[in-house]
């Protein structure tokens, strides 16, 4: 287990959880006593299954982006975490909504902002990963820095 990954930033799945709650409140409670559930629904928590495996030798994650442009995802690597920022942006038909008066029937399309943080066990080799996007399936391979195992030495003391 010493190479397993390691999940250090627990305040995201507060965050997560406590945004999950004000999405169901507001969906459940307020919406019916308010508006059209339709136009707060579709603003809601937007988040991507993710997948992560390693091996002895990389890092592989990958991220379901469907409808996400390549242009609007973005990998930022550092020593030993990644950050993965994507955005969705609802499809601009306002003149064609007003001209022919159209409302939504159904909406469950989630448009917005993603940002997420994977970090990672051991010191990842930044220069060397690749990320492809294919089928709106993020795909990045992080090779792992090799860390030598030190060997216990005794000093003398003088």
């Amino acid at each position: 287990m010493k190479n397993d990954l390691m999940l250090r930033e627990p305040e995201l799945y507060f965050d997560s959880i406590h945004n999950e709650l004000n999405n169901f409140l507001r969906d459940t409670i307020l919406n019916p006593m308010f508006s059209n559930p339709l136009s707060l629904k579709k603003n809601s928590v937007w988040r991507p299954a993710v997948e992560v495996k390693q091996s002895k030798t990389e890092y592989k994650v990958k991220v379901q982006l469907p409808g996400v442009k390549k242009d609007d995802i973005e990998v930022e690597l550092d020593n030993d975490f990644m950050t993965i920022t994507a955005k969705i942006e609802e499809e601009k038909e306002q003149k064609e909504e007003q001209e022919e008066n159209l409302r939504y029937h159904t909406c469950e399309f989630r448009y917005g902002k993603y940002q997420r943080t994977i970090s990672f066990d051991q010191p990842i080799k930044v220069g060397e990963s690749k990320a492809e996007y294919n089928n709106g399936v993020l795909t990045v391979c992080i090779p792992k820095q090799q860390i030598e195992e030190s060997k216990t030495k005794r000093l003398e003391i003088k």
